[in-house]
């Protein structure tokens, strides 16, 4: 018991001992830490020491009052008694000036932070949370404690961490914390912005975080507002752009639409089996059917002379008349009409060679005349965009309001070294791998090549050209530095700052690699936090962002590059030619550079804005000699074969050598023709027309020569008729069919021409009139020297050498070897009882199998296949797709008319406080957040909201002469520059009207320092179109990036994505925006290729019908006939392109309208020799049809183009290879397989009746000639 009132004792002493400490520590909370500005920092030059203090806190000079109430408004209130004085404050608004600029978009995060340094610079209450730990000899506070509630801490974290820094598309924290915005939180960003190593910091300040008391220091925990929360002030809380919980929930893509599929089967694939078996079973039974009907009905032998469907029979009512219907009487006139004025024509032409032959000369020479002012387009831009699409005018709207897009000369450069290094930064933190290529002795190598690049000299009639006469610069005339987005420019294009290193013999604090991490991290910092306080921002004034000029990555992890990219921007001109020479010079002698560059430990892609073109011509000129051999070997066989040799002893008379000669100069001839005659017409060709209208035409005319000399070879003269009078029946019988095809292939191919392509477009015009001319000056010039040439022949005179005459001898006449295998091979054959089915079903199968594949062709164009083989480009395209992050830059173009000097203008666009939801730059930032569905890759870079945070009275940017009123640039130290607007409540609102105006120009005429980073000029410069006079505001853009894009599917998707995002912006702002990207003219046709592509093909088809039933004597039949066998051909076209991976685009299409011109070829000839055929029933019309034609048709197209196509296989052009060799094949191969098998077949079924009114008048013409027996032959 007598111990227990000595431990009460004890108690009640350490009691009072408690909260006499308490008490004792809370009147010293009512104390100061330090006040006033001593000595300079020894760490930090320019900066200062704060005085030690620990009185209490003294009232503000009234020349603080207004600075009070701009930084502190929480403390603007009776005496104003603080623990610092006007120094401190207007220091301290110099150190919170970057923040200012950057957080003040977010009035909550930017009042929390305020908080936090004016508790730390000014509070009354100091020494509650704040320790004085160091104190130097001189009474300077040279280091603190600061206790920070963890509360505090993390809200103030949660309102910053979103805020977007507009003019480098990344997050505000990321310039502001050291590091990344993804690797920040609330302690390490605190750290770091009381660090002495940041540049700002003039004395260590330790943040200690906590909730609790610790040893006896009360943390700061003031009051804190969310980034969803508007302030006292009245305020706005943030934007959604700043502020993710004021969005909502994230956007979600809408999910794939699922493939077409039944019963887990692709859909198209199933329904065409299905579709093929039920037409199989349908068609065998259809024709076990008829067949054992046929063996079960006995004929009678007296059939075929009781058979009244002959009109010739005996058991007609009249040999003088037969019962035609009105159509047939109609159809035979039309035909007889023909006949007749070709039967004169051709008379004449014979009878009058040197007249037709000299007419035709003058009028070819006369139209050729106009290839003298022939142009031939390579422009891309032209050759795969028409004028007057949207693609193609919002170009040209853009490029009239802020200049062409910049041309661009860049590499991607990789290393042969392997293995990666790990650099252990010194203040600690885990190791960093770096690549290869991030090597310092490989960075000085480059660095070599780029600096050699940049001295380049050019010349451009005779003148220098260097990079700086072309390059981008866009701070000129202040600042001439060429834009270089490269690694490098984070040092400066300087091998000395590359070997900056701050440290001693023993460590090294900060070299290369720290500045690095820092630059990747804010590339558009002015001073790293690293002790080598380098700048991270290009020479040229921009930043350099890293996924432009880093590749080969993984996700952010620049460090884990594998390759540079180095890009060169180049001005681009609009209708200057002397600039845009020099361009084109200067890239010339770089291209010549790179080629010769050697280095063992660099492996180098480039390309310049030249570079495509160039190859282009490249690979035109080096395919010259493959396609002259390929005509060439056309020709020689087309001389060879069109003679019918009777003996050895005979073969100079026989051969046609100089007639074969004369039937490829009118080809040719008719080519040079159309060419002149829309040259004279101011109409550019185009690569295309070169290379595919002479194969069109020889194919087209080559036959209807084949045609002509064939039928001629095996026609008997009948007695007392003259050779003119034999040649003038001939071209009566075979000329309509000739005009049948070529008519209906101009007809189609000037439809064609209605196309939006202009490659399409041009080809069409080009094909249909050379196909014209070309059947013009056949019925005319080529009957006129077949004439000649069968005088020759028949006087025994050799060919060619026609001065030499062989001794008259009797020659049997015989048919040619392919006109005797065709008759009695090939021709019964293909039409027996047993084949014809199998042929059917093979065909019928081969359809269903093109149609099941028709929506699987890719659309689009591979960019690789355009360049030759050896082409260094091949390189840079594979380069490209395999190492870079981001794709090209997409512009949200507002067009002019939006008045941007009201509330209302300005918040459909911004993206910061106060601003719409669904603004522009909302929008923009919304698709960016699911990326990989919009292919927006980042926010947009917005000169409107940084405009509003340069205005700002708080910030030291907009400021200008009380004198003059010109603008004073943030760096001048002035005192006659004042701030542009008051520090008032209406002056801290956005400008609007005429202040919008005033201070605009301002803004974008600012060069960005390290006092003000949100100066204008380096990043909107081209941005805003304003008006004459700086009246107002017109077109503007706000540009972002589009992710990596590698194939064609991703370009096309890509512009189909930014489309409906600028079209969903203009109907919530009521106002046009468009989105523009350099590549969107080329891939804008590949929105509608299939909508074109069956346009096309089907006006073709459409037209090809009407003409054929027209010419063919209006038999609806036979053109319904002709077009769907040409239509089977088009489908499994498709099929052949499935299978063979050739893409449609334009290419392709020209080649489609092309096959559709060569099917009529294959096809009118065959069913209008049927529909003429005097045989009893469809099987022997078919057989006499495919035998007379066949051969003609079969050496005329297949067999001359055959050996030229096998030549393109060998040519160094992979669009050649592919779009070329492969699809002229598969026209040859499917056209001569439906024509010459499927068609013949077709027709023995569902051939067209005999037109006996056609019958009637050929047999009375005939009859009791010997043209009857070789008829029946």
């Amino acid at each position: 018991m007598g111990v227990l009132p000595g431990r009460s004792l004890l108690c009640i002493l350490f009691l009072i001992i408690i909260i006499s400490e308490g008490h004792f520590r809370w009147v010293e909370a009512q104390h100061c830490v330090w006040y006033g500005e001593c000595g300079e920092s020894v760490k930090v030059p320019g900066k200062k020491y704060n005085c030690n203090y620990t009185g209490l806190p003294r009232p503000l000079d009234a020349k603080g009052y207004d600075l009070l109430t701009e930084l502190c408004p929480g403390y603007d209130y009776e005496n104003r008694s603080l623990c610092c004085d006007v120094n401190q404050l207007q220091t301290l608004k110099g150190s919170l000036q970057l923040p200012l600029q950057f957080l003040s978009r977010c009035p909550a995060c930017f009042f929390n932070l305020m908080n936090l340094f004016c508790e730390l610079t000014c509070s009354p209450h100091q020494s509650q949370f704040m320790n004085a730990t160091k104190i130097d000899e001189t009474n300077n506070v040279v280091e603190v404690q600061y206790y920070i509630g963890q509360t505090f801490a993390n809200a103030m974290y949660n309102a910053c961490k979103d805020v977007q820094a507009p003019s480098s598309n990344v997050k505000a924290l990321s310039l502001l914390c050291g590091k990344d915005a993804k690797d920040c939180n609330a302690t390490n960003w605190i750290q770091y912005m009381f660090d002495i190593n940041n540049g700002q910091t003039p004395f260590p300040i330790i943040p200690i975080f906590s909730d609790v008391p610790v040893s006896g220091y009360t943390p700061m925990n003031n009051k804190t507002y969310a980034c969803t929360e508007g302030l006292e002030d009245g305020s706005g809380p943030c934007s959604c752009q700043d502020c993710t919980k004021a969005c909502g929930p994230k956007p979600l893509p809408p999910p794939l639409p699922p493939p077409w599929t039944i019963l887990g089967i692709d859909a198209m694939t199933l329904i065409m089996w299905v579709s093929y078996m039920a037409f199989l079973l349908i068609f065998i039974g259809a024709v076990l059917g008829a067949w054992c009907y046929r063996k079960r009905t006995i004929m009678s032998e007296y059939g075929p002379i009781l058979d009244s469907n002959n009109p010739l029979s005996l058991n007609s009512h009249n040999p003088d008349q037969v019962n035609a219907s009105c159509c047939e009487t109609l159809g035979e006139r039309f035909e007889n009409a023909l006949r007749t004025l070709f039967s004169s024509w051709g008379s004449f032409c014979v009878r009058h060679p040197s007249v037709v032959i000299l007419g035709s000369l003058i009028l070819v020479v006369s139209a050729s005349g106009g290839l003298v002012y022939m142009r031939i387009t390579t422009d891309p831009v032209e050759l795969w965009s028409s004028p007057t699409s949207q693609a193609r005018q919002e170009k040209d709207y853009f490029d009239s309001h802020f200049g062409p897009f910049f041309r661009t000369a860049q590499l991607i450069i990789t290393t042969p070294l392997n293995g990666s290094f790990i650099y252990s930064p010194y203040f600690g933190g885990s190791d960093v791998p770096f690549g290869a290529i991030l090597d310092k002795d490989i960075l000085h190598q480059v660095l070599d090549l780029q600096l050699d690049i940049e001295g380049i000299v050019a010349t451009y009639e005779g003148q220098t050209v260097t990079l700086n006469d072309i390059c981008l610069a866009p701070l000129a005339p202040y600042n001439n530095n060429c834009t270089i987005l490269s690694v490098l420019n984070y040092f400066q294009n300087s091998h000395a700052v590359l070997d900056h290193t701050i440290g001693d013999e023993f460590f090294v604090y900060a070299d290369f690699h720290s500045h690095f991490l820092y630059c990747v991290s804010a590339p558009a910092s002015l001073n790293d936090t690293t002790l080598l306080h380098d700048p991270c921002l290009g020479t040229f004034g921009g930043p350099i962002f890293p996924w432009l000029a880093l590749g080969g990555y993984d996700e952010t992890n620049y460090n884990n590059a594998t390759a540079l990219v180095i890009t060169f921007p180049l001005n681009n001109y609009l209708n200057d030619s002397v600039r845009l020479g020099k361009a084109l010079a200067w890239e010339k002698e770089f291209i010549k550079f790179m080629k010769n560059f050697k280095n063992p430990n660099l492996t180098i892609a480039f390309n310049a804005e030249r570079s495509i073109e160039d190859e282009i011509n490249r690979e035109s000129n080096s395919d010259i000699s493959t396609i002259v051999v390929s005509y060439a070997i056309m020709f020689i066989y087309i001389s060879l074969a069109l003679g019918h040799i009777h003996s050895c002893r005979r073969v100079m008379v026989d051969s046609k050598i100089s007639l074969g000669i004369a039937g490829i100069l009118i080809v040719l001839s008719s080519v040079s023709s159309s060419l002149g005659i829309f040259s004279y017409f101011n109409i550019p060709l185009t690569l295309i027309v070169i290379e595919v209208i002479p194969f069109l035409v020889l194919a087209v005319g080559v036959d209807n020569i084949f045609i002509i000399v064939q039928t001629y070879q095996r026609d008997e003269r009948m007695p007392q008729e003259e050779l003119h009078q034999q040649i003038g029946r001939i071209l009566g019988d075979v000329a309509p069919s000739m005009f049948l095809s070529s008519f209906s292939e101009t007809v189609a191919f000037f439809l064609g021409a209605l196309s939006n392509m202009p490659a399409v477009r041009t080809f069409s015009l080009f094909a249909g009139l050379a196909v014209f001319i070309d059947f013009l000056l056949q019925i005319s010039c080529f009957v006129s020297l077949l004439g000649m040439d069968a005088r020759r022949q028949e006087g025994n005179r050799l060919d060619i050498f026609c001065c030499a005459k062989l001794p008259v001898t009797q020659e049997t006449k015989t048919d040619s070897f392919l006109f005797r295998f065709f008759k009695k091979i090939f021709a019964p054959f293909i039409l027996k009882e047993w084949v014809r089915p199998i042929i059917v079903a093979v065909f019928v199968g081969i359809l269903s199998f093109s149609i099941a594949v028709v929506n699987k062709v890719e659309i689009g164009l591979d960019q690789k296949l355009s360049m030759p083989d050896d082409s260094y480009v091949l390189d840079y395209f594979k380069n490209l797709s395999m190492y870079l992050h981001t794709g090209a830059p997409v512009y949200f173009v507002v067009e002019d008319g939006l008045n941007y000097s009201s509330p209302e203008g300005q918040n459909v666009v911004c993206g910061g406080v106060g601003c719409n939801n669904d603004s522009l730059v909302q929008q923009v930032y919304s698709a960016s957040l699911i990326s990989n569905y919009t292919t927006i890759a980042f926010t947009p870079s917005s000169w409107l909201d940084d405009y509003f945070d340069w205005v700002k009275p708080q910030s030291s940017c907009c400021r200008y002469y009380n004198t003059s009123g010109a603008f004073c640039n943030a760096s001048v130290v002035n005192s006659s520059c004042v701030h542009c607007r008051p520090m008032t409540p209406s002056g801290k609102q956005r400008p609007e009207g005429e202040d919008f105006m005033h201070f605009l120009p301002m803004f974008l005429s600012d060069n960005p320092n390290i006092k003000c980073g949100k100066g204008g000029h380096a990043a909107y410069a081209t941005a805003v179109d304003l008006y004459p006079n700086n009246t107002g505001v017109g077109a503007t853009y706000f540009m972002t990036y589009h992710t990596i894009l590698k194939e064609s599917p991703d370009f096309i998707d890509a512009l189909k994505m930014a489309r409906i995002l600028a079209d969903n912006i203009s109907q919530s702002m009521d106002h046009k925006v468009f989105a523009y990207s350099v590549f969107y003219v080329f891939y804008e046709q590949y929105l509608t290729i299939a909508y074109d592509t069956a346009l096309n093909l089907s006006v073709s088809l459409a037209s090809i019908f009407v003409v054929t039933t027209v010419l063919l004597g209006f038999e609806l039949w036979s053109a319904v006939i002709v077009s769907i066998t040409i239509g089977m051909i088009l489908v499994n076209m498709f099929g052949v392109m499935w299978l063979w991976n050739i893409s449609l685009n334009a290419v392709s299409l020209v080649n489609l309208v092309m096959c559709c011109g060569i099917s009529v070829e294959f096809c009118s000839h065959i069913v209008r020799a049927f529909s003429i055929s005097v045989k009893k029933n469809r099987v022997e019309r078919a057989e006499e049809a495919l035998a007379h034609m066949g051969s003609s048709v079969f050496s005329g197209i297949t067999l001359t183009k055959f050996g030229g196509i096998l030549i393109l296989a060998l040519s160094k052009s992979q669009i050649f290879q592919v779009f070329y060799f492969r699809m002229y094949l598969a026209i040859v191969l499917l056209g001569a397989t439906h024509g010459l098998i499927f068609l013949p077949v077709l027709l023995s079924y569902i051939g067209p009746s005999v037109n006996k009114a056609k019958v009637f008048a050929a047999n009375k013409r005939d009859a009791g000639t010997e043209r009857e027996r070789l008829l029946n032959y």
